[in-house]
């Protein structure tokens, strides 16, 4: 792994990798949210994006800046869901195998999704291995090219192309909207942010039950915490990275955490007031938000929704079991 920070020249050179091969995600609205908040709001609604979910934008540009000698011998990935999901497509594109590393307790439908995009899944135990340790045997005893999910200068370049559709889509933003596990999707953001609309406030979102991001952000130094619990599973880091840290405390103004309760009722505005799915992960950002968690009258926000991948009885029973939403 390069030390070296990735810049937003990394972030066009990703956007020419992904060029006819991601999906431009759409960029919605809701007049309701907008009036409620007396702000305009744009969603990047990354949960369109294929396998569900930003990670495709940066598992792809990482593998495809491989040389070919190391597409051959295959990539190995250590992630709970997305990124597994990302690697596996993405290598399946670019004629690399792939071998992925999940936890036995990851959603079912993410694992079995990784298997359809033809990886080979190694899973371990959460509470008694260590995924990077296992995925490194790989690298160690076969060759395979190590693609983490977030401490990447490729993938965080990759992960920042979702931000530079946005902003050339809506325009200038007073803020920006984040979510944060590991912190490649909003260093990456806030590459293209600053290099695009450098007046923009860039807030990163963590679940509350795991604020690691915010702890080490407010303190100036990588705190690693116990394993998290919540239902954001795709937040459930324990530290951030040796490159994502030191850019989120270069371009991000503040990390802010939301609760699980707050991330349903986010999943439930969404499903329906704008009939779309995103998953509890997806809403960190839009959680915020919605609970004006810093004040937004009057501003231009940006919101990225970073994947819709969920469990549909999980899901249905979150949704049935939450509060309905008052009236707007």
């Amino acid at each position: 792994m390069t030390a070296t920070l990735p810049s937003y020249e990394d972030v066009l050179k990703a956007a020419a990798r992904l060029e006819g091969v991601a999906h431009r995600t759409p960029v919605l609205r809701s007049s309701t949210l907008d009036t409620r908040l007396g702000a305009q709001v744009f969603f990047k609604c990354e949960n369109f994006q294929r396998i569900g979910a930003f990670k495709f934008r940066g598992g792809y540009n990482a593998i495809a800046a491989l040389s070919e000698a190391q597409r051959r011998r295959g990539v190995v990935a250590f992630s709970s869901g997305n990124h597994a999901q990302a690697v596996a497509l993405a290598a399946k594109l670019l004629g690399a195998p792939a071998t992925i590393v999940m936890p036995a307790d990851a959603p079912r439908a993410k694992k079995n999704a990784t298997q359809e995009y033809g990886a080979r899944v190694i899973e371990y135990d959460r509470a008694t291995q260590d995924r990077e340790q296992v995925a490194r045997q790989f690298v160690e005893r076969d060759g395979l090219s190590l693609i983490p999910p977030f401490d990447y200068a490729d993938v965080i370049a990759g992960q920042g192309t979702a931000v530079k559709e946005l902003l050339e889509e809506a325009g200038g933003l007073d803020a920006l909207f984040v979510p944060v596990g590991g912190g490649g999707l909003i260093s990456g953001s806030a590459l293209s942010a600053h290099a695009i609309s450098p007046d923009c406030q860039i807030f990163g979102v963590e679940p509350q039950a795991g604020n690691d991001a915010q702890q080490s952000f407010r303190s100036g130094a990588i705190v690693r915490i116990a394993q998290p619990s919540s239902i954001a599973d795709g937040a459930l880091t324990q530290a951030l990275g040796q490159l994502t840290f030191p850019l989120i405390q270069r371009h991000v103004k503040d990390i802010l955490t939301v609760t699980d309760a707050q991330l349903v009722q986010a999943m439930q505005f969404f499903a329906e007031r704008m009939k779309i799915v995103v998953e509890p992960t997806g809403c960190l950002g839009a959680a915020a938000v919605m609970n004006e968690a810093v004040p937004l009258k009057g501003m231009r926000v940006g919101v990225l929704l970073s994947g819709g991948n969920v469990d549909l009885a999980s899901y249905g029973a979150q949704l049935a079991a939450s509060d309905r939403l008052p009236p707007t």
